[in-house]
């Protein structure tokens, strides 16, 4: 693996982050904004800016209009467009949007590419992806997937609950995950204002930086033509793969960007604050605390980084993408809650942008797989692997 960067992703790389400095940090004031993120207005004011400044949605294909950014190329521009929390607004690469434009780009049909994939990549829709539901339903195991998709003549009726449900709320279109009668899983897709689909709710959360918030969605009897599936019946988890590997790396780079972010703060303050007669740097305490950031951002960053590198190389990338989103997930947020400590006061208040930081970061460590289950499933590919090599030689003799 080569670490240099062309000079071509440094040029890039710095568009980007001066473009998150000039036209979207000043915009992180703006009153257009609530618990459940960045109001429609907003959010299409900083697709405009980006796409003014030629870097709209830069990791679909350039045959939709987009850059066709490699997966260590979207690592670099991912993790400055993180910077600020509007920045992956602007871009067009937030969640569920961003995995939801590679998966449809993958298994999408020409005809569904244009209806709904199109309009996603110019930023003028939004998507959402409906799996996850309330118990006894799918969550952290999504074998448990309760939704129901029953065959009508040419039609399919779809029935169940979904809940944290990213973007509902103003989403133009929804990939649903449902449960067919032979108990294999397939994903459809449906316009939002279909007969049958009702936004039960937004739910209250820490974080709020994703348009639409987390919106809890009812189907009832849903009727969408077979002509609306996405790929293949019954192979609805086998493409949740080809979403979640990359979307779980996507996540790691923009919250690297974040926890940058919030050790940038914390490091300037520490420069010029004194106490006890010196900079609050120069305290062991305080120092140890920065080294200790800087040790997790690199750290992060290189799990980030050859993981997309693996990706590139056209592995399918699932243990590494585990293992980063566990790693990136508990580091970056470590660094984050440093530079709380470190900020003191300032920290807990709003007079810098770590304490949004640290409310938006917190859920990281839950979504696309909580750690535990992702360690997990690390442990049993890691004890299926020993197996398979200790079994090896056996097997030759």
């Amino acid at each position: 693996m080569d670490f240099s960067l062309s000079p071509e992703l440094i040029a890039l790389r710095d568009r980007v982050r001066q473009f998150i400095a000039e036209q979207v940090i000043p915009l992180e004031n703006d009153e257009r904004q609530s618990h459940h993120g960045p109001s429609e207005a907003l959010r299409r004011e900083l697709v405009a800016r980006g796409k003014a400044a030629g870097l709209l949605t830069p990791h679909a294909s350039r045959e939709l209009g987009g850059m066709g950014l490699t997966h260590v190329e979207k690592a670099v521009v991912f993790e400055e467009a993180g910077y600020s929390w509007l920045g992956p607004t602007a871009l067009n690469i937030h969640a569920p949007d961003e995995g939801n434009i590679h998966l449809m780009e993958e298994v999408a049909t020409p005809a569904q590419k244009e209806r709904w994939l199109r309009p996603q990549v110019a930023g003028e829709w939004r998507s959402c992806f409906a799996m996850t539901e309330p118990s006894p339903g799918a969550g952290a195991d999504p074998s448990m997937l309760a939704t129901t998709a029953v065959r009508d003549g040419d039609d399919y009726l779809i029935s169940g609950d979904k809940w944290f449900i990213t973007g509902a709320e103003g989403a133009h279109y929804a990939i649903v995950m449902a449960r067919m009668e032979d108990g294999s899983a397939t994903m459809f897709l449906t316009d939002m204002d279909r007969e049958g689909i009702t936004l039960v709710r937004n739910m209250d959360a820490m974080d709020a930086c994703f348009a639409g918030g987390h919106g809890v969605l009812r189907f009832d009897d849903v009727r969408i033509p077979a002509a609306d599936v996405l790929g293949e019946i019954g192979k609805g988890f086998r493409y949740a793969q080809v979403r979640l590997a990359p979307a779980r790396l996507t996540h790691c780079m923009r919250w690297l960007g974040q926890a940058r972010r919030a050790h940038d703060t914390a490091l300037n303050y520490a420069r010029q604050r004194h106490a006890f007669g010196k900079p609050l740097a120069e305290h062991e305490g305080v120092g140890f605390m920065l080294a200790d950031n800087d040790m997790d951002l690199t750290t992060a960053r290189l799990h980030i980084w050859h993981t997309a590198w693996l990706l590139d190389q056209g592995e399918k990338g699932n243990f590494e993408s585990s293992r980063a989103k566990v790693v990136c997930s508990e580091a970056e947020w470590r660094v984050v809650d440093r530079s709380v400590q470190i900020l003191g006061g300032q920290g807990v208040t709003g007079e810098t942008p770590v304490m949004r930081i640290f409310t938006d970061m917190r859920a990281f460590r839950i979504y696309d797989g909580p750690s535990e289950v992702h360690r997990w499933s690390m442990a049993r590919k890691l004890v299926h692997m020993a197996d398979k090599a200790a079994a090896a030689p056996e097997a030759g003799a």
